[in-house]
């Protein structure tokens, strides 16, 4: 399993060499070296799509501490039905969202990006505690800082009950998507 650390707006993926992989139309560049990734706006297709694939990894961690590294000190979210603002809010919020979010998958597709911001759509499924499949769908827009934090976040989701035969995100184990492993549009989502 990839191991992944935030520090500011840096990245390092397991001192691995550059892989690339296609999702949908677009080609995913990660540049996986001991080298430390910086993308900070104003963003470029690859940069986005490597932006959303390097949130879609850290969240599929559910590591709370080190996800809340990717966003401002006074970062504000709109999540649902919440409003969230800085760090330690996020760290909060992640772990009542996992600790109900059970096996939870997520992936992310860039959906537009300009300037500083990036809108990405994506799907994750999960269970609750009495074993129902659910799949959510949603949007987010994203506003960065010149340093390549996330300052704002605004989501849109939707949950769907699904069977569990009816689940697509099924890569073992649970953690980062493999990289042969199809996004959205390839799945047909």
């Amino acid at each position: 399993m990839n191991s992944f650390i935030f520090c500011e707006s840096l990245l390092e993926i397991n001192h691995q060499k550059i892989s690339i992989r296609k999702s949908g139309s677009h080609k995913i560049l990660m540049k996986q070296s001991s080298k430390l990734i910086k993308l900070v706006p104003p963003f470029t297709l690859e940069t986005a799509i490597q932006k959303a694939r390097l949130a879609e990894d850290a969240w599929n961690s559910r590591d709370p501490e080190k996800i809340s590294l990717a966003y401002t000190e006074d970062s504000l979210w709109h999540n649902r039905s919440e409003f969230i603002k800085g760090r330690k809010e996020i760290v909060a919020f992640l772990k009542r969202k996992w600790a109900k979010e059970l096996d939870y998958r997520l992936i992310k597709e860039v959906w537009t990006f300009a300037d500083n911001r990036i809108a990405v759509r994506f799907r994750y499924e999960y269970h609750d505690d009495s074993n129902n499949w659910f799949r959510a769908y949603g949007n987010e827009n994203w506003e960065f800082d010149e340093n390549g934090l996330m300052r704002r976040r605004e989501a849109c989701i939707n949950d769907v009950p699904i069977k569990f035969t009816d689940r697509k995100f099924l890569w073992e184990p649970q953690g980062r998507r493999p990289d042969d492993y199809p996004g959205l549009t390839e799945l047909g989502l």
